[in-house]
């Protein structure tokens, strides 16, 4: 994969490229500014990016901004966000626009190389990676959605750990059931929210994105 690493800190930074590239990866740029990952974004379109979302000059939201413009350039462009503290809005703006490949974890989370270089890779595959306090977080409001009244519990706790990024057999596993049931219930999970099968289009993102953005 060819990566971009944008993060201020330069130890958090130069322990990520070293890791992604023991890994067998290449970083093809790393960025310290919103405005410089803008750029490499830009000038990359890297397979998937890493991204602080507090970056220089105010240390407020500089890093998140980058993502949201570059992916409204290039639509679908994969991210993931590693950042101290879940920034509600622009998470949801972050996930709103349908496109996968989108991960956001809490930087304290992640204690793991392998775990973090799979998160990496999944978003990479046009998939998500989501922290599960960041799900926590976006699903403390409106949980309503009447789309989602029609998932049963158990459908609700596939599809919260879908959104975490798992496997159906990982699922399958955190739930002690067969991967032939945890298939019957995205299928079903689908179906209620009225999402067909479409060449163009990953169910399973659209599903998560459905569950996160609670229409």
């Amino acid at each position: 994969m060819r990566v971009v690493v944008a993060e201020d800190l330069y130890l958090l930074r130069d322990g990520m490229v070293r890791l992604i590239e023991a890994y067998g990866h290449e970083v093809v740029a790393t960025a310290t500014t919103g405005t410089g990952t803008l750029d490499a974004l830009r000038t990359w379109r890297p397979d998937v990016s890493v991204v602080d979302v507090r970056m220089p000059p105010t240390q407020s939201d500089e890093g998140l901004r980058a993502v949201l413009a570059a992916r409204r350039e290039l639509p679908g462009l994969p991210v993931l966000i590693l950042s101290q503290h879940v920034e509600q809005l622009y998470a949801r703006e972050l996930l709103a626009d349908g496109a996968g490949g989108i991960g956001y974890f809490l930087k304290e989370s992640v204690f793991d190389a392998d775990q973090f270089i799979d998160a990496l890779e999944r978003v990479a595959g046009g998939g998500t990676a989501l922290d599960p306090a960041v799900i926590a977080k976006l699903l403390s409001r409106g949980s309503s959605s009447r789309r989602l009244d029609r998932l049963t519990e158990r459908e609700r706790a596939v599809l919260g750990l879908m959104a975490e990024g798992l496997s159906n057999q990982a699922v399958a596993q955190r739930l002690f059931l067969s991967e032939s049931a945890i298939s019957k219930h995205t299928t079903s999970i689908f179906g209620k929210l009225g999402i067909t099968d479409d060449d163009n289009t990953n169910r399973r993102v659209l599903a998560v994105l459905t569950y996160l953005n609670n229409p």
